[in-house]
């Protein structure tokens, strides 16, 4: 018999790499599977993508429903990472964004 443990309250959910100017919370990680299809959807739309000054991470977001956004995180090594979050709380730190050193916006 398996025993399954409920999540501790003071746990850390997921996070953004620190090299993301910001952070958001609640935030969750979707599996590379299910970002991909979602960002991929007809429904989604890309609303901004931001680029680290050396090229090595990129930073795209995805509007998905009315009220929430993906998040797709590009690694150094090409690696693609993904996040859900409320949209009211990505544009609260776009002015975040905007002003940090190093991440350009993609045009």
């Amino acid at each position: 018999m398996s025993l399954r443990s409920t999540p501790d309250a003071t746990a850390a959910g997921a996070e953004l790499p620190s090299v993301v100017p910001f952070d958001l919370s609640p935030l969750t990680r979707l599996s590379s599977p299910l970002g991909e299809r979602v960002v991929a959807d007809d429904e989604s739309f890309r609303r901004s993508e931001w680029v680290y000054a050396d090229g090595s991470w990129s930073l795209s977001v995805f509007d998905v429903t009315d009220y929430t956004v993906v998040l797709r995180v590009r690694t150094p090594v090409g690696c693609q990472r993904f996040y859900g979050a409320i949209q009211a709380d990505i544009e609260s730190v776009e002015p975040q964004l905007e002003a940090a050193d190093g991440w350009q916006r993609r045009q």
